[in-house]
C-alpha cells in the first residue's frame, strides 16, 4: 500500500515508518522538521519537508504518491506548553489538521489512521480505561486531539473516509535503529537515561504522595514497535473506530527508575519535588478492544523490555539524532 507519513521524522512516526517499509508498504513521509530529525527518517522511504498548513502541497504529495492511506502524526504534544500557549495547538492540532482531512478526501485516500491520546479522557472515572469513558480533557493539548478526532467521525459520516484513532498511553522505547530524542524532552525513561549517561545530575520525581503503593504515579508504558504494529493493522479495510494501546499494566515513577538503574548498571540520584497539577494519580488502559478487532498483541509488554530497548539506543546514540 501506498501510505503517507506525516510526522515520519518525530519519534513515534520514524518508527512507524521503519515498520511500514519492513511489512512492504510503499513510505512517504511529510515533515517540517520544527521537533522531528531529517536523520531519523528512514533512507528507503521518500521525504518530503513541509507543514500541514500548506493545503496545496498536501493535495500534490498525495497525487504524486498515489496515496491510500495516511498516518498522521504531526502534532504539538506538550501539555505544559499547550496551558500557556494554546492557540499554538488548535491551528497546528485541528485547523491544519483539516487541511490534511480535506487533501486525503480530495484525492481519494481510503483509510486515515490517526494518532490520538489518553489525554483526550482527563482523570478517569474507572481503571482501567476503556474506550466508553467520558472524555473531559483537561488541557488544550488533549482537547485539540478530542476536536480533531470529532472530525474524524463526521468525515467519516459525510465522506466515507475509514479511519482508526489510537489513544495512546505511555510510548517508550526503541527499535534497533530509531529511538527517542526530543528537543524538550518531557518523557520519564529518556530523562531518566540522561542521568544514567552522565548528561543530567539527577532524576526528578514529581509527588511521592500519590495514594499509590510507593507514593508515586502510575503509568502505562507501551513499547514502541508494539505501537507501530497496531499501525499496520489498522491499515487492513473495514477497521474503523477508537482504540485505546497500552499494556493494562502500571508502573511507578519509581518503578520506572529503579528499571532503569538495574538495566544500566548505573546510579541514578533522584530528586524529590511537589506533585505537578492535573498529575492523576494512575493512568492504565484496557486494550481489550484492540486485541478483539485487531488481533494485536504485545510483544514487548513488560518495563524491563521497554527500557533495555531504550538504553541500547541512547548508549548507541547519547547526543540523539546528528544535526538540527
Amino acid at each position: 500500500m501506498n501510505v503517507l507519513v506525516t510526522g515520519g521524522a518525530g519519534y513515534i512516526g520514524s518508527i512507524c515508518v521503519e515498520q511500514l517499509l519492513e511489512a512492504g508498504h510503499a513510505v512517504t513521509v511529510l515533515d517540517n522538521l520544527s521537533e522531528g530529525h531529517r536523520s531519523a527518517v528512514d533512507p528507503r522511504a521518500r521525504f518530503v519537508e513541509g507543514c500541514l498548513s500548506n493545503g496545496p502541497l498536501l493535495a500534490r504529495t498525495l497525487r504524486e504518491t498515489a496515496a491510500e492511506a495516511v498516518l498522521h502524526f504531526a502534532a504539538h504534544a506538550l501539555v505544559g506548553e499547550s496551558m500557556q500557549n494554546p492557540a499554538k495547538y488548535f491551528r497546528n492540532n485541528v485547523a491544519w489538521g483539516q487541511n490534511l482531512l480535506d487533501a486525503a478526501v480530495e484525492t481519494g485516500v481510503r483509510k486515515f489512521v490517526f494518532s490520538s491520546t489518553c489525554a483526550t479522557y482527563g482523570p478517569p472515572e474507572r481503571l482501567p480505561m476503556t474506550e466508553d469513558l467520558p472524555q473531559r480533557p483537561i488541557n488544550p493539548y488533549g482537547e485539540s486531539k478530542l476536536m480533531f478526532e470529532r472530525l474524524l467521525e463526521w468525515y467519516q459520516r459525510i465522506y466515507r473516509l475509514e479511519f482508526v484513532a489510537f489513544r495512546y498511553f505511555n510510548a517508550a522505547g526503541a527499535s534497533a535503529r530509531y529511538g527517542e530524542h526530543h528537543r524538550t524532552e518531557t518523557h520519564l525513561i529518556p530523562n531518566v537515561l540522561k542521568v544514567a549517561l552522565g548528561q543530567s545530575p539527577q532524576a526528578e520525581i514529581y509527588g511521592t504522595d500519590y495514594p499509590t503503593p510507593d507514593g508515586t504515579c502510575i503509568r502505562d508504558y507501551i513499547h514502541i514497535v508494539d505501537l507501530a504494529d497496531a499501525h499496520i493493522r489498522a491499515l487492513e479495510p473495514g477497521r474503523q473506530g477508537f482504540y485505546n494501546l497500552g499494556n493494562g499494566e502500571g508502573y511507578s515513577v519509581r518503578q520506572v527508575i529503579d528499571a532503569c538503574a538495574r538495566l544500566s548498571g548505573r546510579t541514578i540520584p533522584c530528586a524529590e519535588k511537589p506533585r505537578r497539577p492535573g498529575d492523576p494519580p494512575r493512568l492504565v488502559a484496557c486494550a481489550d478492544k484492540a486485541r478483539r478487532d485487531l488481533g494485536w498483541r504485545p510483544r514487548y509488554p513488560k518495563l524491563d523490555d521497554i527500557v533495555a530497548s531504550a538504553w541500547a539506543w541512547h548508549q548507541n546514540h547519547p547526543s540523539g539524532y546528528p544535526g538540527p
